[in-house]
This record gives C-alpha cells, structure tokens and sequence, in this order.
C-alpha cells in the first residue's frame, strides 16, 4: 500500500493523499482508536476543525486542524438531522452515523474537494464502527438466525441483556428483546416468544411472530386476546405451523368464515364461549343474558354443522378459531 501511495503521488499528488487517508483510517480501526482520536485525525488531515455530535452518548467533540479541542458550543448541526433549525450551515459536509441524530462533519464551507470527501467518508466510518449497531439494527442481529452466533452474542452484550430473554413481536413495529421475567406487553397486539439463552433468540422471534398472528384487536369484529404467549400455546404451535404448509385452508376455517359473515354476533359469540369456563361466564363477558347466548350458540352451530359445547366439539372450535385468524393475517 505504501508503494502504491508513492506512486499514485507521483502521478497524482491528490490520489496519493487520498490512499495515505484510507491507511490511516485503517489503522486507526485496527489499534481500536476511539471517537476522540478520529476526530482528531478527521480535522489533521482535512486541514479544518472537525466535530462530533453523538446525543445517544450526550458526546459533542470539537478539535481544530492543529489537533486542539475546541468547546463545541451550540454550533450548527447537519442541515438534515435538524430542519428547519435557524443555526444550520447546509454548506458543511456531514457524515451520518447512525439513525439516532449521530454525525461527523467537517467546517469547510462550499463542496469539499476529493482529499475532505475521502476524509469524511473514512472518518464516518471508523466511527461507525466504534459506536457499533443501533439499537434497533442490534436487535435485529438478535433475532436472525443467517446471523452467527458469535455476532449475535457480540450484539447481546453491547445491549447489556441478560443471560435469559425473550423476543417480542408487536403489530407494525420492529422485533423488541426482553428479559424473560419483565413485563413484554406495551399495549399493542403482541405476540411474546419463549424464554430462552441468547442463542435462541431467533426461536422465540419465530414463536412471536406466529403468536402475534393469533392475537386480535379485542373488538367484535375481531375478537380474542391482544397478545398471546407462545408457551402458553403448547402442540398448537405444531399444528399452526403444519397448517402454514397446506395448500389451501381447512374446511372448518371456510366453515367458520361463512357463519361468521352470517351476523355481527357469532365469531365474539363462538370466541367468548370457547375461552370462557361456563356460559354464564360468556354471557357476562358479551354483556347478553345466558338464555340470549344459548339461543345464539344454537343457531351458530346450526351453521357449523357441529356441537360445540362438548369436548371434542370444543377443541374443533378453538382450532378452526386459530386457524381462522392465521388465515386472515397471511
């Protein structure tokens, strides 16, 4: 590298300067610098002050060309982290770091030349290394199963979890990890995998993902529970997942789809009866009389085709209800 550095500054002094700032950079990664030291090398090379902003850390670091830190003050930051601001330079060079508002730029006005932009782009990313992932990317490590062990171990620890976690699925937001004995719900629909060792973290997010698909919005035209606990589920996860592969859907679940476009009443009619102990309890739980209820429940296993109040007519039920709302989240 250093022969090619020499010659490349021959021909052309600019693109030599350009490959000694990779090497430096390099090296820099390499020994495990810090954030103040490519800092420092950011504005040495560039020949400008260089700073640091870093609010997830509270960091904000200043250094000069001659490699004095200088008080950052309240400056101006990145035109496109901060719209808007009355303190922003659009013209300064910024580096994104990550996707909390970290950034590295240089105080040079107007477009950098190729030296800056090769500067910027190897300080920005030997930053990025030393801060490692987000916390939301550092999760999604977690729960990948492309993703080696040993990585996903690395990110386990940079987030400082516990020995035993557990992987929360939530409706329209990205994979959540928890500790196994902390409170997972946060009012959305939910869907909580097993606890588990780190290593098994993309088991529990499978779990979640499937028992999200089994939770609902809790209103009569979806009813059942907002979250669902994937080791409360047992051998349905099997059947769940075997019932992912047919080709089409069960018979029951076209069954049960049918009646319950009959009227508003039978899916939170046929879902309280199932989950409740007696009819009464589902009664109650409808906010119907139970003698209302029984005349309901009749006519719904009218459209059935099945009894629904003994055991093996229950179990029927509750399955076709599973796999209903599997059906319907495909």
């Amino acid at each position: 590298m250093e022969n090619l550095a020499l010659r490349l500054a021959r021909l052309d002094p600019e693109a030599g300067s350009a490959v000694r700032v990779v090497r430096h950079f390099d090296a820099l990664t390499e020994s495990g610098a810090g954030l103040h030291s490519i800092v420092r090398a950011a504005a040495h090379l560039a020949g400008v002050p260089a700073r640091l902003r870093v609010p997830s850390r509270g960091l904000d670091v200043r250094v000069l060309a001659n490699g004095a830190a200088s008080p950052a003050g309240p400056g101006p930051a990145p035109h496109h982290l901060a719209p808007g601001r009355p303190d922003v330079d659009p013209a300064w060079p910024c580096a994104v770091l990550d996707d909390a508002g970290a950034a590295l730029w240089l105080e040079l006005p107007g477009r950098p030349g190729t030296l800056p932009a090769v500067v910027l782009e190897r300080a920005g990313a030997a930053a990025r290394i030393v801060l490692g992932p987000s916390p939301a990317t550092a999760v999604g490590l977690l729960v990948d199963a492309s993703v080696p062990e040993a990585e996903r171990v690395a990110a386990a620890r940079r987030l400082h979890l516990p020995e035993t976690v557990r992987a929360v699925a939530e409706l329209g937001a990205p994979p959540r990890v928890v500790a196994a004995g902390a409170p997972a719900g946060s009012g959305a629909r939910a869907g909580i995998g097993a606890a588990g060792t780190v290593a098994e973290l993309p088991r529990s997010w499978e779990q979640a993902r499937l028992a999200l698909r089994l939770s609902a919005d809790g209103d009569e035209r979806d009813p059942g529970p907002r979250v669902v606990h994937a080791d409360e589920l047992g051998a349905l996860l099997l059947l769940l997942r075997a019932a992912e592969e047919a080709p089409a859907p069960h018979p029951d679940v076209l069954t049960l789809d049918r009646a319950a476009a009959t009227a508003a009443w039978v899916l939170p009619s046929l879902v309280a009866v199932n989950q409740a102990v007696s009819l009464r309890d589902a009664a109650r739980a409808l906010g119907v009389h139970h003698s209302t209820l029984q005349d309901r429940l009749r006519h719904a296993e009218t459209l059935l085709g099945w009894n629904t109040r003994d055991r093996t007519g229950q179990t029927r039920l509750a399955l076709a209800i599973a796999l209903l709302r599997l059906h319907r989240t495909a």
